[in-house]
């Protein structure tokens, strides 16, 4: 695809990691993660940013997905999705696994180089959103803003959701990268940013363990 900065010659599921101390892939490739709500889109953006169909399964059942599934892409980086969190019907248990899955991660990811976290640009963040937000600035990890569903906003009314979205969290207008999984609006912008967030070195202190 002319002008296209990520064009995907080679993708290759690599498993699923099911608990913080469990298996994972053995691989010197920098890593960059996904996460966001339960129903907020991101197996459409993943499918859509990688021109797959079915690379991450349109799940019918938000909150379904319980692993960490690791994606290599033209053997160049490695894409992690994360579970989605938030849903309402999943039980209390499971929403307590999920967490320290996913938090042990992102704090222990040594090849981790940033994280896409996804939000819906129809709706003001939501309390998990915002903590998951504090969480990332807590730990210092470097994060692009995706906001998912972009056309199903009136075009008059795209810039008051997003400058609401931003001053909910806390954000600037060119932190947040409008996103449509329908018309593909956003993709080369998020695939840009995705390869400049990979060229940066590791973010985290050496001596923060």
């Amino acid at each position: 695809m002319p002008g296209d900065p990520l064009v995907i010659r080679e993708l290759e599921f690599l498993g699923g990691m099911a608990g913080v101390d469990t298996w994972r892939p053995e691989t010197e490739l920098p890593e960059v993660a996904f996460a966001g709500r339960s129903n907020v889109g991101k197996s459409s953006l993943l499918n859509r940013l990688m021109h797959r169909k079915k690379l991450a399964r349109v799940s019918q059942t938000p909150g379904k997905t319980r692993e960490i599934n690791f994606f290599r892409v033209n053997n160049q980086f490695v894409l992690v999705d994360l579970p989605g969190y938030g849903y309402a019907r999943v039980s209390k248990d499971a929403r307590g696994e999920w967490r320290p899955l996913i938090e042990g991660y992102l704090k222990r990811g040594e090849r981790l180089r940033g994280i896409v976290q996804l939000l819906d640009a129809r709706h003001d963040p939501a309390p998990e959103d915002l903590q998951m937000l504090d969480f990332l600035s807590e730990i210092g990890l470097p994060t692009l803003i995706a906001l998912t569903k972009i056309d199903k906003i009136k075009p008059r009314d795209r810039a008051a959701h997003i400058d609401a979205i931003g001053r909910k969290a806390g954000l600037e207008g060119d932190q947040l990268i409008p996103f449509s999984a329908v018309t593909g609006e956003g993709r080369t912008e998020l695939a840009s940013a995705i390869l400049s967030l990979l060229e940066q070195p590791h973010w985290r202190i050496p001596d923060d363990a």
